[in-house]
């Protein structure tokens, strides 16, 4: 006589155990819980340095009471890293952010919008005699550079400073910080004249073209016209429009990425305020 089967679980015929579970197949794996990053640890106090909060409210920033909430709030970075003690105590040279824009310390470094008249050369010094920039500003003790040229029959916005640092990042091509102009051109215009300028012109030093292209006005006979590029290439406003049959009758730069000429008058210089000096050091990646 046959023994009977054994039966097993649920009632499989295999004689095999069954497993237990879910129905996968895998032995499940442990699962590790991943350790937090911990960013190291970076002092950025000063003992023979100046607390924060003076230096904000002294940049302009805001009462010494407001600058005490922004650090509290984690607001305000020094050297890249957040500061939320209010007893930090750092020097006038650290880079110091607002918010993510770079609030400048250095109450040595000064900035100005300055409208360069016609006939007027782009130098502080000018050895053949010819009015120069250093003639409407050689009574200020500091060494101003100009960021950027602008031709004797070109007038408008040049950013007069002492901050050599972001003289250089303004005018390098890597940053492309974008300059504005108006020019007067021989019309009419065609209609496909934006496009082709943003498309690029083959010129003698290679392609060029513009960010942006747009005509202001229009009367019998000529236009006006606002063109943006980030070019620096000598008289590459006026070689874009003269290779496109437009050659340029005058031309006035009205913008240097954040900063506007506005209604500074021709020989005369504005000071930046500090919200501007913010928006140029973004402008130019400090």
């Amino acid at each position: 006589m046959t023994p009977p089967r054994s039966r097993s679980g649920s009632g499989s015929g295999t004689g095999r155990p069954q497993r237990a579970g879910s129905g996968t197949t895998k032995r499940s794996q442990p699962t590790r819980v991943p350790k937090e990053r911990v960013e190291p640890t970076v002092d950025v106090h000063d003992p023979d340095g100046i607390r924060l909060q003076k230096l904000l409210a002294a940049a302009g920033v805001g009462s010494r009471r407001v600058c005490e909430n922004l650090i509290a709030d984690g607001r305000v970075e020094v050297d890249g890293h957040i500061v939320t003690e209010l007893g930090v105590r750092i020097r006038t040279d650290q880079t110091v952010h607002v918010d993510g824009v770079r609030v400048q310390l250095d109450e040595s470094r000064v900035y100005f919008a300055f409208n360069k008249p016609l006939n007027v050369v782009t130098t502080m010094n000018d050895e053949l005699g010819r009015i120069n920039i250093g003639d409407y500003v050689g009574d200020r003790h500091e060494r101003l550079f100009h960021v950027g040229r602008l031709d004797a029959d070109t007038e408008g916005l040049l950013i007069l400073t002492n901050d050599g640092d972001l003289a250089h990042r303004l005018q390098h091509p890597q940053y492309g910080v974008a300059k504005t102009y108006l020019a007067q051109i021989r019309g009419p215009v065609p209609r496909d004249i934006g496009k082709r300028l943003r498309e690029g012109i083959e010129l003698d030093d290679g392609p060029a073209s513009v960010d942006s292209f747009r005509i202001v006005d229009s009367q019998p006979g000529k236009a006006l016209v606002e063109v943006i590029l980030h070019e620096g290439r000598k008289h590459i406003v006026r070689r874009l429009l003269d290779a496109v049959g437009h050659p340029v009758l005058s031309l006035v730069r009205t913008q240097v990425g954040p900063i506007h000429l506005g209604d500074t008058k021709p020989g005369k210089l504005r000071k930046l305020s500090k919200d501007e000096v913010g928006k140029l050091y973004s402008a130019a990646g400090l």
